[in-house]
């Protein structure tokens, strides 16, 4: 039955984003529930504001790294990035995750290379192999901060909660797929916005992947606004974890394509960059993927994303690779944020110095 309604959920979700992306006549019939959910999001966040209820912060920096919209914009790839730039520091980074997709007995939950998927989800586990640093995943996120500060972590990277209001922050980071953008600007379930756009006016930067800030609808309520690409670096076989150069190819040119994220075409478009004939294989964000899906009726190479090969790696053979890509934020980015690093660095100390 499980199987039954999870393909029945991917393909709602489906049609529902390109309905969104593609602003179907038909969704002016749900903007009654729009205003609904807006009131929602409105009388939370007022919730919060005014103290009714509880915000936790962990009394180290917390840098929340999230999206307004729903489906993958790249934040991963930027929560990765931070990490590996605040340890080059001398910082002691931890990811805190929801862990979507996964489902644990126990929480919080600290990732290692033998968590299974199924208990963690796949982001986590891709950040912890890709980073090294903490990763714990908890639907609590303020108990899953604890869990990092027992770990021994003096900075918390949030990859997505930016709508989990209950963890106290100190820096908001949206990140926005700059092919998409904020799709017909609406919010839930006539849009694919979880909150109105008038939201980036409160955050402290919005990150445009893969294009112009400036070329993006919507984003002008943004204060700071700046670009980031993801740069592919290797192919990486998924069964071995082996891992080889970008050039030359280690298998044949024509290849089947197989990407479960949110925009699987942006995929499929690097791997034709990168001189790869491609048989696209789109599969839903998160998808829950079996050895079935590597089924093809020839032997070539199967290439997929790095959150894909964390779910494929106990069936994946020979065939399978992964490409792994990293964020490159903009150097004004990098600039801005090196400058609030610095300021949040001296409040924490000077916090300490006045316990």
């Amino acid at each position: 039955m499980r199987q039954y309604w999870d393909r029945f959920s991917e393909r709602l979700g489906e049609a529902l984003l390109a309905a969104w992306y593609g602003d179907a006549a038909w969704l002016r019939l749900l903007r009654p529930l729009e205003v609904l959910y807006r009131r929602q999001v409105a009388r939370r966040l007022a919730d919060f504001q005014s103290g009714r209820r509880a915000v936790h912060h962990p009394g180290v920096p917390v840098v929340v790294v999230g999206n307004l919209t729903l489906g993958g914009t790249g934040k991963s790839p930027l929560v990765a990035w931070l990490v590996r730039y605040l340890a080059e520091r001398g910082y002691r980074p931890g990811i805190l995750s929801r862990g979507y997709g996964g489902e644990s007995a126990d929480y919080p939950l600290r990732v290692t290379a033998a968590t299974p998927v199924e208990a963690c989800g796949d982001e986590p586990l891709m950040l912890a192999a890709q980073t090294g640093v903490p990763v714990v995943v908890d639907p609590r996120r303020a108990r899953g901060a604890e869990r990092l500060l027992d770990e021994g972590c003096d900075m918390l990277i949030s990859d997505d909660g930016l709508q989990h209001l209950a963890l106290g922050r100190d820096l908001e980071l949206v990140v926005v797929d700059g092919q998409r953008g904020f799709g017909n600007g609406r919010c839930l379930p006539a849009g694919p916005l979880r909150e109105p756009l008038a939201r980036l006016a409160s955050v402290d930067a919005l990150i445009v992947n893969g294009a112009a800030p400036e070329e993006v609808a919507g984003a002008e309520g943004a204060g700071q606004r700046f670009g980031m690409t993801l740069t592919p670096v290797g192919w990486r076989r998924v069964g071995d974890e082996s891992r080889l150069p970008l050039s030359p190819l280690p298998f044949a040119p024509a290849v089947h394509g197989l990407a479960g994220i949110g925009n699987p075409s942006r995929f499929f478009a690097t791997l034709e960059r990168l001189g790869l004939e491609v048989t696209p294989h789109p599969k839903p964000d998160h998808h829950r993927f079996t050895s079935q899906d590597l089924c093809f009726s020839d032997d070539a190479p199967v290439v997929m994303t790095a959150k894909d090969a964390v779910k494929c790696r106990g069936f994946a053979d020979a065939r399978c690779w992964a490409l792994d890509v990293e964020a490159h934020p903009s150097a004004g980015f990098i600039e801005w944020f090196a400058t609030q690093l610095d300021a949040l660095t001296r409040v924490a100390q000077g916090e300490d110095n006045d316990g």
